[in-house]
């Protein structure tokens, strides 16, 4: 199980060295994705040989994501007081997400297929792959389009938000989990316990639209943006 115990020593090192120096670009999970690559092609390791020895820490996630339910609970007085607001925020957040993914794929030159395979992005892995399937996508694309969102929003949201002066907890907890799913939700946590609560409930609320209303925007953005069969 060496590569086990390499992930979890070049996490940890990480985190220790994210911690002494305060700077967007030295998150963990960054720096560990970027190291175990690098070490996993010089070394020439298969993929399906690193993954079977980190199955466990695959297996976690499903406990992981549960326990976000408990931060959850605690704010649940000011999620049924602001119901309202975040359905609204997260049904247009889904929708613009998926609008600009899909008019920046197309910009660029990216076939109906690509598109589809970006467009649910910002969602969790399994709800994105499904989504794409439904549409016509690739859940491969899909799955690393996935976590190339999430590390943009886990690496950069904050500071963007400072730029902004977002300093509401609903607001910045909101706007993290509905574009960059449960890395942003992860570092969200890290940054403020109120906030991890609320970008975790928007994970969930926006994938389950996300997913929802994938095959009734794809349709409309093909036609939008001149690629209609």
């Amino acid at each position: 199980m060496i590569w086990l115990v390499a992930t979890l020593v070049c996490f940890y090192s990480a985190r220790y060295l994210a911690m002494k120096i305060k700077n967007p670009f030295f998150n963990p999970l960054l720096l560990t994705l970027i190291i175990m690559i690098m070490a996993l092609k010089w070394l020439e390791v298969p993929y399906q040989t690193y993954f079977a020895q980190n199955e466990v820490i695959n297996y976690l996630l499903g406990p992981a994501v549960v326990a976000l339910a408990f931060p959850l609970y605690q704010q649940i007085g000011l999620i049924r007081s602001k119901w309202k607001t975040i359905l609204t925020s997260c049904f247009v957040g889904s929708v613009l997400s998926m609008t600009f993914g899909t008019a920046i794929a197309f910009s660029m030159g990216a076939d109906a297929q690509l598109a589809a395979s970006i467009l649910p992005k910002s969602i969790t892995t399994p709800l994105a792959m499904a989504a794409s399937q439904q549409i016509g996508g690739i859940p491969a694309i899909t799955s690393a389009m996935v976590i190339i969102v999430g590390l943009f929003g886990a690496v950069l949201g904050y500071p963007i938000m400072k730029l902004f002066r977002v300093k509401h907890p609903l607001a910045k907890g909101l706007s993290i989990g509905t574009v960059s799913h449960a890395l942003g939700t992860a570092k969200a946590v890290e940054e403020n316990y109120q906030e991890g609560a609320f970008s975790s409930l928007a994970l969930v609320i926006c994938g389950i639209m996300t997913t929802l209303l994938a095959p009734l925007m794809f349709p409309l953005l093909l036609h939008l943006f001149g690629h209609a069969s």
